[in-house]
């Protein structure tokens, strides 16, 4: 954007041109929102593409309002030719120009079209980086420069004792070589020693069998005088013990002080730098009504899964749609199970629902090929609902079994292995009646809206129950539907018996409630957070009307960092 200023101010300074004014301020327009619509100086800009509210808008800059793309540029290998017919060589993915006689053969098309494909495959990352990195980046510095000026000291303490455990072993090995070169010299001399005894072996044999040859003699040349002298002086000769000789270490050497000094050796991995989103986001003081669309397809919004801002997944007993933020279709399931929490979205896109069959099927991105991705084939136990993780990558499953009345929790992984079933506290006693709608939390629980039973049903990542929310106060009698957690770690559920969403903590305390009546929105039932703008997805029992409603915004000190000052300059941090 400092081209653009530049080239605005200078324009501003000596032609006879006009510049459009910022919409915002006094400043010269560089850059134009789509969205909006309205003209942005690249200050206003950055709190644009910043601002939770208009995160999500299209700002492109002025340069490609008016769809200018220069039609005369100097070739990069020919200086002296410029491009009258601009070409882009598709395989070599470079723009060439009539003298590039490497390309002739190439398949061509125009510049301006592989200019705009380009930009809008690179739009998503732009977006990102503008909306996210350039806003979170700076939070990470000062923890940056309070671990350079704490670095040294302790990379001190730890290189003395690296110093001091490098002696120890040092001093180890030392002491092997040394004990291994005399157990050599020890070899040599057993080497010699069992070569004796081999010789001393030899000879021994012979005896022994001297020895039975007199005791079998024959009888004829038998004589009781000889055998009996012959056993005074030949027997006492004759010994059966064995001499050996062994090589070993010596005791002193232990091999676990070896093996204790190499492992208090501790290397950790830290990872990459990561900013907690307690430092970024907060609660406001109440939800605030951003957007509302009408679902062409579905009667009623009993379940929705974010895909993007411009894309959500809406579901009633029957239907399965996908739609844009006007409302118009954009894709129908045709063989959905007409559940309650029936469908999930990966981190990739990609569409994960209950069929007809209790199956759990997979549509692809591209919303043209859909696998099963997990077979239903026990009859006693049905999935009701999915959730997938995409801090875990896994997907759990809302169980319900129509014979006992009770539910259960189970957890697959990204092969579609089943790898966890949560059913029973440690007591015993069952945790779920009936799983209606399943949702994660960034601590690793497992978040099952229970609507039998009245409650909220909280487990830790490994099965443990944590607690059981049922309402405000003890008695209240809660009505949980649709379920969600949002960056903040917070809990929100549907509640049809107040008609409001009730916010609480990781811990299961009561923190507000979202939404009345007067905001149009009566028995709340379908609930969703889109990760990526975090507004909230309300859909309703009685009609086909999805909204969306803002109740997290960005911490003032950083909104702030970058807000311009009356006479234009910027404030500093």
């Amino acid at each position: 954007h400092i081209m653009d200023t530049a080239s605005s101010k200078y324009i501003s300074a000596s032609s006879p041109y006009g510049v459009n004014q910022c919409s915002k301020c006094p400043g010269d327009t560089a850059y134009y929102c789509v969205s909006c619509p309205c003209d942005l100086c690249p200050q206003c800009k950055e709190n644009h593409v910043k601002d939770l509210q208009t995160i999500d808008h299209d700002v492109v800059s002025h340069r490609e309002k008016i769809n200018y793309i220069p039609t005369q540029e100097v070739c990069v290998r020919h200086p002296s030719h410029v491009y009258i017919n601009i070409v882009y060589c598709k395989p070599c993915q470079v723009p060439v120009c009539d003298n590039c006689q490497t390309h002739r053969k190439h398949k061509k098309i125009d510049v301006k079209t592989a200019y705009k494909t380009k930009r809008q495959q690179h739009r998503g990352t732009i977006h990102t980086i503008r909306s996210e990195a350039l806003f979170y980046r700076p939070v990470l510095l000062p923890g940056i420069k309070a671990d350079v000026k704490t670095c040294h000291t302790e990379f001190s303490l730890y290189q003395s004792d690296m110093f001091k455990k490098a002696q120890t072993l040092k001093d180890l090995i030392d002491y092997v070589v040394y004990d291994l070169l005399n157990n050599l010299l020890c070899y040599f001399d057993f080497k010699h020693r069992c070569k004796k005894q081999k010789i001393k072996m030899i000879r021994h044999i012979v005896r022994l069998r001297r020895y039975e040859h007199r005791y079998v003699q024959p009888a004829f040349t038998f004589s009781a005088l000889q055998f009996l002298s012959f056993t005074k002086t030949a027997l006492p000769q004759i010994h059966l013990t064995l001499h050996t000789s062994q090589l070993s270490m010596t005791e002193s050497l232990n091999k676990d002080d070896v093996v204790e000094s190499l492992s208090a050796i501790q290397i950790t991995e830290r990872g990459n730098r990561r900013v907690g989103n307690q430092c970024l986001l907060k609660l406001t003081s109440g939800a605030e009504f951003h957007q509302s669309l009408t679902v062409t397809g579905v009667d009623r919004c009993l379940h929705i899964s974010c895909v993007a801002s411009d894309r959500v997944w809406v579901s009633d007993w029957k239907n399965l749609i996908l739609t844009d933020p006007a409302g118009v279709p954009l894709h129908r399931m045709e063989d959905s199970y007409s559940g309650v929490g029936s469908h999930t979205v990966k981190s990739e896109s990609e569409l994960i629902y209950i069929d007809r069959n209790y199956n759990i099927n997979k549509l692809s991105k591209d919303m043209k090929t859909t696998t099963t991705f997990i077979e239903s084939t026990d009859s006693t136990w049905r999935p009701l609902c999915v959730y997938w993780s995409s801090s875990t990558g896994d997907l759990l499953v809302g169980m319900y079994n129509n014979d006992t009345k009770t539910g259960k929790v189970t957890r697959y992984n990204k092969s579609g292995q089943l790898t966890q079933t949560i059913q029973h506290d440690n007591t015993g006693r069952g945790l779920y009646r009936e799983s209606s709608y399943i949702t994660g939390n960034n601590n690793g629980d497992v978040v099952v809206s229970d609507y039998v039973s009245g409650a909220v049903v909280v487990t830790e990542r490994g099965g443990r129950h944590r607690f059981s929310y049922t309402g405000q106060t003890s008695g209240s009698r809660l009505q949980p539907r649709g379920i969600c957690t949002d960056a903040l770690s917070h809990i929100l559920v549907c509640d049809v018996r107040t008609n409001t969403v009730h916010v609480i903590n990781k811990d299961g305390q009561f923190l507000s409630r979202l939404l009345t009546i007067s905001q149009e929105i009566v028995l709340p039932w379908g609930l969703s957070y889109d990760v990526n703008t975090h507004r909230l997805w309300v859909g309703s029992l009685i009609n086909n009307k999805v909204r969306v409603y803002r109740y997290i915004t960005r911490q003032d000190a950083l909104t702030d960092e970058h807000r311009p000052r009356p006479d234009g300059d910027t404030m500093s941090s």
